[in-house]
């Protein structure tokens, strides 16, 4: 838990609220420094002049030392808090009313004394202060003996030494006590608030990393009775719900993959299950031939050991036409047999292919018709893996086609697409397995025959997609089945 999204968060708004703590506690150090100078120094801006015209410090326009002195006495007594320091033309300090051990300067800067006679409501203006080398403070000054003929200031510190001393003692204090406890508890309670408000904001995180923990643990087979973010949240609000209808069709899609690979394994196995048995049929019926030709051969007779030389030859050929569509759907399911495309007439190619299979259709009592129109133009596609479907195809309809029926090659076509049509009349597919035709893991009954392992279409299905096209299967309504291929005229790939 100590690395939960939640703690860290806590972590860092524990860190944002003593730095907002600390800064606010400079700022406002800053500032009420500023506002007591500016309302000091507005508040006493006619002090300095004050003193000069109510104690008669200037007679006959000189100043007088002896009401000066009465003057530092008496407010030594009756407002410690200032100090007045009487400077000349240079700024140089030439008595004060302060403590003489605890001046630290013997004269002033004259800028700010100019500024603030210059424009007496540009607050606060700040001094040097003659007990420091460092620090200023708000002061009050008027030149003696008038402004025009100056031969010196009257220059007060409003906040001298004893205001200094009371003001230490003040925050050591109950004001400054209860200024920190405030301080402290708006901070305490900004901290509560913020974690409660983390907490509101990240449940949702938790519980979807609970989700996320659950999945990987979890059975995905049971996965999707579970309820969906979206049904219970209602609507996407902002990205945590974004990211929860997110993972949710990622599980989804990670579970129905998860269930077509174990499909795909269990038809694999099933696959090489037929496969191994086509490739034994064959074999173990070539092998009982040639051991009965080899222990028999002095007692059979020429026709007999034709005979049996003839069975072991089919045999090979079945055994070696089985391997080949093996290694032609490998290397078509590993895209190392790629198309290569060249426009050719399509009425030409039918006749060829028709013409090909024509003795097989005569040996089998099936009349192989070609129909539609045989004028439609040029497509583009590879020759001889069209062909070589188109010879698949045949052969299929010529295998399930009875006796003296037809096997049609009908041509069609549209703006885009031409169609070959192979029509057979035979028993048809089960409506079951009409979508599983093209499937090498699959294998319907129709199809189960010895050493045939169906792999026939499967490869078509790959030559068709490969180049482009398609090929599709349907019953037809009067008995049998219809294979239709489409091909890209040439003209359409041009556009």
């Amino acid at each position: 838990m100590l690395n939960s999204l939640y703690t860290r968060l806590a972590a860092g708004l524990f860190v944002l609220m003593v730095a907002v703590g600390l800064v606010y506690t400079f700022i406002s150090t800053v500032s009420l420094r500023e506002y007591y100078a500016s309302v000091n120094q507005e508040l006493n801006r006619n002090l300095a002049r004050d003193l000069v015209s109510d104690r008669n410090l200037v007679d006959e326009g000189r100043i007088d030392q002896t009401a000066l002195k009465e003057l530092f006495a008496l407010y030594m007594t009756i407002n410690p808090s200032i100090e007045i320091y009487l400077l000349d033309p240079d700024g140089k300090i030439l008595s004060y009313s302060a403590d003489p051990e605890k001046i630290k300067r013997n004269r002033v800067s004259l800028d700010p004394i100019r500024n603030l006679l210059a424009d007496e409501t540009a607050y606060p203006v700040l001094g040097d202060d003659p007990r420091s080398h460092e620090r200023q403070k708000a002061f009050s000054v008027t030149p003696v003996p008038s402004a025009d003929n100056i031969q010196g200031y009257l220059y007060v510190v409003l906040r001298g030494e004893e205001y200094d001393s009371v003001e230490m003692m003040a925050r050591e204090g109950h004001f400054i006590g209860m200024s920190a406890w405030a301080v402290a508890f708006s901070l305490l309670f900004g901290l509560v608030a913020g974690l409660a408000v983390f907490r509101l904001l990240t449940r949702r995180l938790t519980r979807l990393t609970r989700l996320v923990e659950q999945f990987e643990q979890g059975d995905p087979s049971a996965w999707a009775a579970r309820a969906r973010w979206a049904d219970e949240r209602g609507r996407s609000r902002d990205e945590v719900d974004y990211l929860g209808v997110a993972f949710d069709r990622m599980a989804d899609r990670i579970v129905s993959q998860i269930e077509q690979l174990q499909e795909k394994d269990t038809l694999r196995r099933r696959l090489i299950a037929q496969v191994s048995h086509d490739l034994r049929t064959p074999l173990a019926s070539m092998q009982g031939y040639v051991e009965s030709l080899r222990m028999k051969r002095d007692s059979l007779s020429p026709e007999q050991q034709g005979r049996f030389l003839d069975v072991a030859l089919d045999e090979s050929r079945r055994l070696s036409h089985l391997v080949d569509e093996l290694f032609e759907l490998a290397a078509l399911e590993a895209r190392e047999k790629r198309p290569q495309p060249e426009p050719f007439t399509p009425a030409e190619l039918i006749h060829d292919v028709a013409q090909k299979h024509g003795p097989e259709a005569a040996r089998k009592g099936v009349e192989l018709r070609v129909t539609g129109n045989l004028g439609l133009p040029m497509v583009l596609g590879d020759l001889g893996m069209t062909e070589r479907v188109l010879d698949n195809l045949i052969r299929n309809a010529l295998r399930y086609s009875p006796e003296h029926s037809d096997v049609v090659l009908d041509l069609a076509g549209d703006e885009r697409w031409l169609t070959v049509t192979v029509r057979d009349a035979g028993p048809g597919i089960r409506e079951a397995d009409l979508p599983h035709v093209f499937d090498a893991l699959y294998r319907g009954e129709q199809r189960d025959e010895p050493g045939h392992a169906g792999l026939g279409l499967a490869i078509a299905k790959r030559i068709m997609d490969l180049q482009g096209g398609d090929i599709r299967v349907r019953n037809e309504a009067e008995g049998g089945a219809a294979f239709a291929i489409r091909l890209p005229f040439q003209s359409a790939m041009a556009d």
